[in-house]
């Protein structure tokens, strides 16, 4: 992918999330301030009075299929926004298929075989996150500890501002930053159900700076939502059973947001069995949640 062309990504979502407060209202995911929905400009949907917030601010729009965009959620300043963002959607999904082709060679199936699980209603969605300055970064995360629910994530990321964080054997690690603007691409749940496994889907958190403001843009990739969600038959042998319990995708992504709210990981609520290791796994994952994802 051109840098001009991510650099006029990041430029447009900097631009944006420096409207006025009112004029980025206009694009809000709350209908008439109380009723949420995953579009729009905002954070999170509370749940619980308890409820880890993120010191972030969103715009998340879906992108495809392109008949099902929502215009009325696509900022109209600056002007260069939806032009960019439709130009950076078509080269990401370039991306996205050689990634799918080659993740298929390393699992010795057909080069095309993940790439068809991806039907022309399967969803993607868009979006733009802003962390600024934190008084507390101490206290505070920019996103708490959690794997991405859809299949895979091109994710670009800020050039001169870390906060990425990877979870590993109980240690965060940070993502550094490169001179260049970077793609990393990330494993999601819905893939690791799919691969049984093989693949799996990364904890992961964004810590705040006391400084400096912070930008990333996120492409999900997810499947068509009537779709049902389990492991690819050619994964699947007596050596190697399903490890997962299959789930319609619409009612899976419900769920995920269920569980995110809660500091959980739905693929968990999914697993057929649970070798020792993910089981201890999953109980320092939800010890890192309880604790505010300040491990390590």
């Amino acid at each position: 992918m051109e840098a001009s062309l991510m650099d006029s990504v990041m430029t447009a979502s900097r631009d944006f999330f420096r409207l006025p407060l009112e004029e980025k209202r206009n694009y809000s995911n709350l209908i008439d301030g109380k009723h949420f929905q995953m579009e729009g400009y905002g954070n999170d949907q509370v749940k619980t009075p308890n409820q880890r917030l993120d010191w972030s601010d969103r715009l998340h729009l879906k992108v495809e299929p392109e008949d099902e965009r929502n215009l009325a959620h696509w900022p109209i300043r600056p002007e260069s926004f939806r032009d960019v963002l439709h130009e950076y959607t078509l080269k990401s999904k370039i991306i996205k298929d050689h990634i799918l082709r080659a993740m298929a060679r390393l699992l010795e199936l057909d080069e095309d075989c993940l790439v068809n699980q991806f039907s022309d209603k399967a969803l993607t969605y868009a979006r733009f996150n802003y962390y600024p300055p934190c008084p507390r970064p101490d206290l505070v995360l920019g996103i708490k500890p959690h794997s991405d629910v859809f299949a895979l994530t091109v994710l670009l990321m800020d050039k001169d501002v870390e906060g990425l964080q990877v979870l590993r054997d109980g240690t965060w690690y940070n993502v550094p930053t490169v001179s260049n603007y970077t793609l990393l691409i990330n494993v999601g749940v819905t893939m690791e159900i799919m691969t049984n496994g093989v693949f799996r889907g990364p904890v992961h958190r964004v810590v705040t700076n006391a400084e400096k403001e912070r930008i990333s843009v996120a492409v999900f990739y997810g499947m068509d939502p009537e779709k049902e969600i389990g492991p690819i038959a050619d994964m699947l042998n007596e050596e190697q059973p399903a490890r997962y319990r299959k789930m319609k995708n619409k009612d899976f992504l419900v769920a995920h947001y269920e569980h995110f709210t809660r500091g959980e990981r739905v693929v968990d609520s999914l697993k057929i069995y649970k070798p020792t290791g993910e089981v201890e796994i999953d109980h320092r994952f939800r010890r890192i949640v309880r604790e505010g994802g300040k491990d390590g």
